[in-house]
């Protein structure tokens, strides 16, 4: 599949996969908020189940609009947007590995961060062994090592 690049902005990064799954879902969530309350189940719920999909919906398309969608990054080992990373914090030296891209959307049994949060805006553009630091919502700073970034696939097929 072609990667669909939005102009401008901040990518969020989507995998092939899970753009048609977002794709379908989009499709049945439409599919089910046309129906009429008399042509389905619906329980006396019915009006906040069709506000409820509505939203869905909107959040979905949102989404899609918005979304990078397509193959890896090239491994030049640079955080980026479609790549899984793996940081060291430096005030107890856990590590965390992560996939940069669009959070609830992918299925690759790692955490997800949008490039947004402060932990991924912080670390964008970092190579292995660079520090990077960023203020939580709280106001504590944390410091992190990029320790390995890799493109998803070459992560997925390492986890098989």
């Amino acid at each position: 599949m072609e990667t669909k690049k939005r102009p401008g902005g901040q990518r969020d990064w989507i995998s092939s996969q899970a753009y048609e799954r977002l794709q379908r879902k989009l499709a049945d969530l439409r599919g089910l908020s046309a129906r009429e309350p008399a042509d389905s189940d619906f329980d006396d719920n019915g009006p906040d189940a069709q506000r409820a999909w509505q939203t869905r919906i909107r959040q979905i398309h949102d989404l899609l609009v918005r979304a990078d969608v397509g193959d890896d990054p090239p491994d030049y080992g640079v955080a980026e947007p479609g790549m899984v990373l793996t940081v060291r914090y430096h005030d107890t030296g856990d590590t965390e590995t992560f996939l940069l891209g669009a959070r609830g959307v992918e299925h690759c049994g790692v955490e997800v961060y949008s490039p947004r949060s402060p932990l991924g805006a912080a670390v964008t553009g970092a190579r292995p062994g660079e520090q990077r630091s960023f203020t939580l919502p709280g106001g504590a700073t944390l410091t992190v090592t990029l320790l390995s970034a890799e493109p998803y696939g070459v992560h997925l097929a390492g986890a098989t």
